[in-house]
């Protein structure tokens, strides 16, 4: 007799279907965890401890360390399953945090949290799973998986404002096909703690993480002086003819798009426009030079139907940053990996080493997307 397939798309019964569920301590993934115990699923969860337990532990808003491990195993003693904590700290360093203070040094705009998913959650994570004889992975990611013609297909959460897709842009298919978003069809802020709190989950009032894990209290300078002490190298603050406006402590301390805290003060407002890290410069300018139309990016991950290089020029639509809205853009690919990207009204403060994220035109699937480089 053939199986019915289940909630998770596989054709198994529940109690038959193993998951590793990727337990933050946070709402999402304990919520996870528990309503998929309560469909009857054989359950297993997983934390990651990533960066030094006691330095953490009294961490507000922060994930994978300290109280949230507690929580996590907490919940999975409360909903009767097995769980592990995984010591990753080294493989996060080298993967995650080192790129970090390097990608700053270089005079870039990091998101180590894309990095994670990529390097660390979506692959050694996931091979973890599959060798704990998993049939699929869950986490507590606002994003959805879909079945499409071809393939399965991610597509942007039913909630806009918590929809987590610019972060899972270098989702590659072969983890899509193993990877499950329990939560991400849900349409309400609040459902997810409903959910918690039906569930009796201790976390079900926790506060969402917020900043970077590993960075204490926002600051991102003090995280990189004590991994890179020559990144406090003074230098000057130059316009774009390289006049002197000034001088700095240190490139790390500046963002593009900076307006305050320059510290050269007079004359029209002017915001950091390039971060010239060879040459220790911080180069600043008028406002209107924040604007960009065209921009470059490198190391593409492509998970539409036809190989990225055949598309040739295509109309999509693009994010630049996590806090923005997809904007209309054409796509001209250059090769397999590398495209130039032109939009149809420029945008400030794009930075390299950010993401450009690539949506569907007319629709709400993730077709991938690519790292911004230095124009």
């Amino acid at each position: 007799m053939t199986k019915t397939i289940n909630s998770l798309g596989i054709r198994k019964d529940p109690s038959m279907t193993r998951v590793v569920v990727a337990m933050s301590g946070g709402v999402d993934s304990s919520v996870v965890a528990a309503m998929l115990k309560e469909q009857d699923y054989e359950v297993i969860g997983v934390t990651l401890q990533l960066y030094d337990h006691g330095a953490a532990i009294s961490k507000k808003g922060a994930c994978c360390a300290g109280t949230d491990i507690h929580d996590a195993r907490r919940i999975a003693e409360l909903m009767d399953f097995p769980h592990y904590v995984l010591n990753y700290e080294n493989m996060f360093k080298e993967n995650v945090i080192e790129e970090f203070a390097e990608s700053y040094l270089d005079g870039s705009t990091p998101v180590p949290c894309i990095r994670c998913n990529e390097r660390v959650k979506f692959k050694d994570l996931l091979e973890t799973a599959k060798d704990l004889g998993a049939d699929c992975m869950a986490t507590g990611h606002y994003i959805q998986r879909k079945l499409g013609q071809h393939k399965a297909e991610l597509h942007c959460a039913a909630d806009s404002s918590k929809d987590q897709s610019y972060f899972l842009f270098t989702t590659k298919q072969e983890q899509l096909d193993f990877l499950r978003f329990p939560l991400g069809h849900l349409n309400s802020k609040t459902a997810t703690r409903e959910l918690a709190r039906k569930y009796n989950l201790s976390v079900a009032d926790k506060p969402d993480s917020q900043d970077i894990c590993f960075v204490p209290n926002g600051s991102y300078a003090d995280v990189i002086k004590k991994l890179k002490p020559e990144a406090v190298e003074p230098g000057y603050i130059v316009d774009t003819r390289g006049v002197k406006l000034g001088e700095h402590k240190g490139i790390i301390n500046y963002t593009v798009g900076q307006r305050r805290g320059l510290g050269i003060g007079g004359g029209d407002p002017l915001y950091v426009l390039e971060l010239d890290a060879v040459n220790r410069r911080v180069i600043v300018g008028e406002k209107e030079l924040l604007s960009t139309k065209t921009i470059k990016i490198k190391d593409v991950n492509w998970i539409g139907d036809k190989p990225f290089e055949e598309i040739q020029e295509r109309k999509l639509k693009v994010r630049v940053r996590s806090t923005s809205t997809p904007v209309e853009a054409l796509v001209t690919t250059e090769d397999a990996k590398s495209a130039s990207v032109t939009l149809n009204k420029a945008e400030e403060g794009i930075a390299p080493g950010q993401a450009c994220v690539f949506y569907e035109r007319d629709g709400t699937r993730v077709l991938g997307g690519g790292w911004i480089t230095k124009s």
